[in-house]
């Protein structure tokens, strides 16, 4: 094994602190174990230069004899060889050192207190229309949550008994458990980790010391929101426990489908049913739009299919101040259930329009060409 200055092993200073030293010391130690690393002798060898810089530096005495004699200070005659570093060579714990403090760090250990369970996050949904989207709304939505018991007033114990000691932690709230060379701490398997057991609970909350309920919170539904959005309101989720905070409430939105408008990012779209007359012939036409009917002129021979911008009529923006626009897709409507005057009037002019120039009928130019060349 070299003898590499303890210092550069742990990569700190000379005059660096115990808190220093031992949290090189742990970053290292997980880095180059052997669990970590089976079968590598070089990282084998790492964690052994590693564990034994930190079992001379975290000792103040065998520090203050490296810091003015250095390795020699431990060589025969001097630190009792070998000997001097506790019987260094095999993989246990360095002096000192608890590896459990590592492992809390990863898996929560808690130092024999009781756990903070944050509160679990809550989803609800809320339905609402297009209009609700477009322009806002406030929702009053009921969410289940918890409250402290009545009977037990939140000890978990029948009225007129009380909570013991865990007889399997003895009230730290925390259990040792070991695998292969490490010791960790787990959060107790008898008391969850409240440091006290339950021999006779309460029958009404049957231990937990506190009881389902309902809370009513009112959500302000932003405008310009669209479908499958959510909103997040913080710490309106279900209560943590020990005084931990409390989680998230997810308001799921849902927008009912629209009778006659349909949505598209910022735009909205609509059909426009038009009479042939005003097809032919140009006229204004009413338009309904999410704040009132509003009024569209229609160009003189339109037809079917043609879409029409009515500007600024459309969602405003959830994070800007842009607004969508409506477009009315035109569609030229044959009458039904005609009256016999009706009938005679149309027969006429389907009389007079017999021979009509083919300018005055383009789409029925252009498909009858189509026909023409594919059957040449």
């Amino acid at each position: 094994m070299s003898n590499q200055d303890f210092y550069a092993t742990l990569g700190v200073a000379r005059g660096a602190s115990d808190d220093e030293i031992k949290k090189a010391y742990r970053k290292l130690a997980m880095k180059y174990h052997p669990d970590r690393n089976p079968g590598d002798k070089e990282a084998e060898e790492k964690f052994k230069e590693v564990q034994k810089a930190y079992d001379t530096l975290s000792d103040k005495e065998k520090r203050a004899m490296y810091d003015q004699y250095g390795h020699a200070a431990f060589e025969q005659g001097m630190g009792g060889g070998a000997g001097g570093f506790g019987g260094f060579g095999g993989f246990g714990g360095a002096q000192g050192f608890d590896f459990s403090d590592i492992f809390s760090q990863m898996f929560g250990g808690g130092g024999g207190r009781q756990p903070n369970y944050q509160g679990a996050d809550l989803q609800v949904g809320v339905e609402i229309t297009l209009e609700d989207a477009a322009k806002g709304i406030k929702k009053r939505i009921n969410i289940p949550t918890y409250e402290e018991c009545d009977v037990c007033h939140g000890s978990g114990a029948k009225p007129g008994t009380s909570a013991s000691t865990c007889s399997t932690c003895h009230g730290s709230g925390t259990v040792h458990v070991r695998q292969a060379i490490f010791q960790m701490q787990q959060t107790c398997p008898t008391c969850h980790g409240t440091g006290k057991e339950i021999k006779d609970p309460c029958v009404k909350c049957r231990g937990e010391g506190r009881t389902k309920t309902s809370k009513t919170v009112e959500v302000n539904i932003p405008a310009g929101i669209d479908d499958g959005q959510r909103i997040r309101l913080s710490g309106e989720g279900e209560p943590g426990t020990h005084g931990a905070p409390a989680g998230d409430l997810y308001v799921n939105v849902r927008v009912k489908e629209h009778k006659i408008f349909e949505r598209n990012g910022l735009d909205l779209h609509c059909e426009l049913p038009i009479s042939f007359a005003v097809a032919a012939l140009g006229g204004e036409v009413e338009v309904p739009t999410l704040d009132g009917k509003v009024k569209l002129n229609i160009p003189k021979e339109t037809q079917t299919g043609r879409r029409m911008r009515v500007k600024g009529k459309g969602i405003k923006s959830l994070r800007s101040s842009a607004t969508g626009d409506l477009y009315c897709h035109v569609v030229v409507e044959t009458p039904v259930n005609l009256t016999d005057r009706q009938k005679e009037l149309l027969e006429e002019f389907e009389k007079i329009s017999t021979g009509l120039d083919r300018s005055q009928t383009p789409r029925k130019k252009s498909f009858w060409d189509k026909v023409g060349e594919l059957f040449d």
